[in-house]
């Protein structure tokens, strides 16, 4: 008996605090898409659906010719379907989490772990630490999207120590002088810029609630694409209700000022494929593609990777013919679909606005 190696999946979703609630969310509508019997309750938050085989939000199979229930069951009966460098290289398992974001309010001060810190915090703390890998983490904007990463260059927070009292305040003036007179020299910043950082974090409570009260402005209508390594390990140190631990996300931080452009990863056209835009990150992990089909090409194939990888529809109707599904595959807005390592996808477009996809996977 041939076996399915192309199928659709429904994916976890997480019901974070700071979602956005009922189906003002990207993450409802998505699951509603790829599901028209799902139930979505009017008062509560969707703020991550999780598309993968992590233990926390194992991707269900929607296929009742394949025995096992969830993607990371079959993936461990059939590890050849990650491609033969991918299953030495992670030891047979799917090593990226691909997720899409809805916010509604500000998500967590937060940083993630490298590997040593990841397998130490695991170790010591498995309850708020629930896994030993590391966390790289890269955001697609799906709508407009503000985000905040690392430490601004000097000159900038420092112009903000002199026009926000409120900042100063928390800061406290000996942490800002150090770094006032820290000009030039790098590693000298860096000390005075944690110095800066860890006053502010462990200001008393009260103190830190009434300047946020007139700094923190919420963020709203906020969508995006994310991929990571395949790991839930995030250190918190504010605007969380979950396990928060200052010290160490203090200590953790490599303190490099930076303007705000260096954060911003460029995509890189496909130059095999004119529909394809690359994000190729550098961490072996993961890499993402933004698919676009117009409706001027009635038909499109989803070229073979020696990977495994997840697809998700944001936008167009298309139907899938592939020899490793067995069977043709309805392609709309929310669905997710598992491809095998080198395997092919035919798709027929059927939508007057083309298709939009994004696909991950791990190119080595």
């Amino acid at each position: 008996l041939a076996s399915v190696l192309v199928f659709p999946l429904a994916c976890a979703v997480q019901n974070y605090a700071w979602g956005k609630v009922g189906l003002d969310s990207e993450v409802a509508k998505l699951v509603l898409g790829g599901d028209a019997l799902a139930v979505i309750q009017d008062g509560k938050p969707y703020a991550e659906l999780w598309m993968g085989a992590h233990p926390k939000g194992d991707a269900q199979i929607k296929d009742n010719r394949i025995a096992q229930t969830t993607l990371g069951q079959w993936i461990a009966h059939f590890p050849a379907c990650l491609g033969s460098k991918v299953k030495d290289t992670f030891q047979g398992q799917l090593p990226f989490l691909f997720k899409v974001l809805s916010v509604n309010t500000a998500l967590s001060i937060q940083a993630h772990p490298n590997r040593e810190l990841a397998a130490r915090l695991h170790a010591q703390f498995p309850e708020h630490y629930p896994d030993d890998n590391h966390k790289p983490e890269m955001a697609i904007a799906l709508t407009h999207f503000q985000g905040l990463c690392g430490f601004r260059p000097v000159e900038e927070i420092l112009g903000f120590l002199q026009s926000v009292p409120e900042f100063r305040a928390l800061v406290g003036n000996e942490a800002a002088q150090e770094l006032r007179g820290s000009a030039g020299d790098t590693g000298r910043a860096r000390r005075a810029l944690k110095k800066c950082f860890t006053r502010m974090m462990i200001c008393e409570k009260k103190v830190f609630v009434d300047q946020l009260n007139m700094l923190v402005k919420r963020v709203t209508e906020e969508d995006c694409i994310e991929c990571m390594a395949c790991s839930d390990n995030t250190v918190r140190a504010g605007l969380t209700p979950k396990y928060i631990d200052v010290n160490t996300l203090c200590e953790m931080l490599n303190y490099s000022p930076s303007p705000s452009a260096a954060k911003i990863f460029p995509p890189v056209q496909d130059a095999s494929d004119p529909c394809v835009t690359v994000y190729d990150p550098p961490v072996p992990d993961f890499t993402v593609m933004r698919i676009h089909v117009p409706a001027s090409m009635k038909q499109y194939t989803l070229a073979p990777v020696d990977s495994a990888s997840i697809l998700l529809v944001i936008e167009g109707d298309a139907s899938a013919t592939s020899a490793a599904a067995l069977s043709d595959i309805s392609l709309r807005r929310g669905t997710v679909l598992f491809v095998s390592a080198n395997e092919s996808v035919l798709m027929h477009v059927t939508s007057p606005s083309g298709v939009t996809m994004f696909r991950a996977c791990c190119l080595l």
